[in-house]
């Protein structure tokens, strides 16, 4: 059957670089990763899979594109305040962006290296410490410190989202494991604090405890300096 020439025109316009990554990232957006292949893609977009080859050599290369297309999504807002606020909202930015696009968080932990989005991210994150005083030891170490969650996620020992028929935790824990049972038991009360674990919650908790530690540091660098 001849392809309608209102497709052909449409794709034809989108066969670039910028237009391939963006229907990959539409595509596994709705579909996830596991949805995601070079001849879907090519099926999206309505043309043939080597044309596609002609931009990017390899799906490792569409991979590492469409991340760096996600985090150069994270806004840059110049706002004023303190330093750790500064930070904070540009982290609490990243990581709705990553919820936007969820399955970006699996390719960025599976890069060794960073893409350049990632690398112009990271220097947003310096400047805003080294212009709130911080040293560039502390700079340094805060990187290695808030490792992924610079880019609004971070990787759980487990999935602890509460499941409401999962058995309760078996008796013998209590004395095996007192403090783990206590923990079991209180998360598997529904009207309980416990009552399952708020992704949103924990994380701007964790983030924060980092940034007080961080200023703290930073102040106690500068007494020291005088």
């Amino acid at each position: 059957m001849p392809r309608r020439a209102g497709a052909s025109t449409r794709s034809t316009a989108r066969l670039s670089e910028e237009g391939i990554v963006a229907a990959a990232v539409e595509l596994a957006d709705r579909d996830g990763l596991d949805g995601l292949s070079m001849r879907r893609l090519a099926q999206h977009l309505g043309v043939d899979a080597m044309s596609i080859y002609y931009h990017l050599r390899d799906k490792d290369a569409l991979l590492a594109a469409m991340a760096d297309a996600v985090v150069r999504e994270i806004a840059v807002e110049e706002t004023e305040g303190p330093w750790t606020e500064r930070l904070r909202a540009l982290i609490m930015r990243a990581r709705g962006t990553m919820l936007r696009h969820p399955w970006a968080v699996r390719v960025l932990e599976g890069r060794g290296a960073p893409t350049p989005a990632v690398l112009r991210h990271i220097d947003r994150v310096l400047g805003i410490m080294r212009a709130g005083g911080c040293s560039l030891d502390l700079a340094h170490h805060a990187i290695h410190l808030f490792g992924s969650r610079l880019l609004g996620f971070s990787q759980d020992l487990f999935d602890d989202t509460l499941d409401p028929s999962a058995p309760p935790p078996p008796a013998a824990w209590a004395e095996t494991l007192p403090h783990v049972a206590e923990l079991a038991a209180a998360a598997t009360t529904h009207d309980g604090p416990l009552s399952g674990c708020d992704d949103e919650f924990e994380f701007a908790f964790a983030l924060d405890l980092l940034l007080e530690g961080l200023e703290r540091r930073r102040s106690a660098d500068v007494g020291g300096d005088g």
